[in-house]
């Protein structure tokens, strides 16, 4: 039964892996005639399917769905490009009549879909020299550096993450402006409610562990072997997704499968953790209980949340 409530113009259901996110982004575009946007970076890749958990035609209850399997593993992937592809769809729907729900747990892609946020430009010479640097100093030297110049931005990034390092000084030496005044804000350019699924840590553990078995058992192995002869290894950005990065590793003998399996799990409770810590940080986010015991209950609060603050 559809709902007879005015929709927001947007609406986004975000939260860590395993949370129950697509499943509850269904049930809201079926109920506010609506359509869903993919806002998770790892299922725009073709051929990513196991390994993203992407809901199959049949689970994604003849709602569509956009901006999956937009890209080639080879492709590097781009915030700034997902903003735009993004937006495009979001003002379609709109203008069609259509509540955009914007569904996924890559939080920088969330806010550069609904918030305002610039992504300065790239110059391929920095980059280039900066990532040489990387290669023979080693992130934990770029960090000091990045510390030195933007203080802000050295505690923001861990010293392990070279990327992000390498693009801080990018930016810095590109506009002059320290990283920080990039950072996004809270600047809503569309009229939004958004719905975070909170599940306690030890459930969504087991989850994790559980949806990790099931997409080995599913086939990620002969996935990720069939993405390598397309190019996924030397993917810069789908090389690193979780569970490919591992299976890759095995498939180097760099480890045994059963590794690559026990390090998937590891490395997603990780990444779990800081989506949460990430949409915690928005105060924004109205979080609903998506535990086992709630489980039922969820779809009926999240629908009644978005009607309360739509006739407030």
């Amino acid at each position: 039964m559809r709902s007879s409530a005015p929709a927001p113009r947007v609406i986004t259901v975000v939260g860590p892996t395993a949370a129950g996110k697509s499943d509850l982004g269904v049930f809201l575009a079926q109920q506010l005639d609506g359509e869903v946007v993919n806002a998770d970076s790892m299922q725009l890749y073709r051929g990513m399917d196991i390994g993203t958990a992407k809901l199959t035609l049949a689970e994604r209850g003849s709602v569509p769905h956009h901006l999956l399997d937009i890209w080639d593993v080879t492709e590097t992937a781009s915030v700034a490009e997902y903003q735009r592809l993004a937006r495009a769809e979001i003002d379609r729907l709109l203008a069609a009549g259509r509540t955009p729900v914007l569904v996924g747990g890559s939080g920088l892609y969330v806010k550069g879909a609904i918030d305002a946020l610039e992504f300065p430009g790239t110059d391929p010479d920095v980059r280039a020299r900066l990532e040489e640097e990387l290669a023979e100093r080693g992130s934990g030297a770029l960090h000091a550096r990045l510390a030195a110049a933007d203080p802000g931005a050295g505690r923001a990034i861990l010293p392990s993450n070279g990327r992000r390092i390498v693009r801080a000084l990018e930016v810095i030496e590109i506009t002059g402006k320290p990283f920080t005044a990039n950072l996004p804000g809270n600047d809503a350019v569309y009229d939004t409610v958004q719905i975070g699924v909170d599940v306690a840590r030890p459930e969504l553990d087991e989850r994790i562990a559980l949806r990790v078995d099931r997409m080995w058992a599913a086939g990620l192995v002969d996935e990720v072997r069939a993405l390598e002869t397309q190019g996924l290894r030397e993917g810069r950005t789908a090389s690193r997704a979780l569970g490919y990065q591992q299976v890759l590793a095995a498939l180097a003998r760099e480890c045994t499968e059963e590794e690559a399996r026990a390090e998937t799990v590891r490395a997603t409770k990780r990444f779990a953790r800081r989506q949460d810590s990430w949409f915690r940080r928005d105060p924004r986010v109205h979080w609903l209980s998506g535990a086992a015991a709630d489980r039922g209950e969820l779809p009926r609060r999240a629908l009644a949340l978005i009607e309360r603050a739509v006739t407030a």
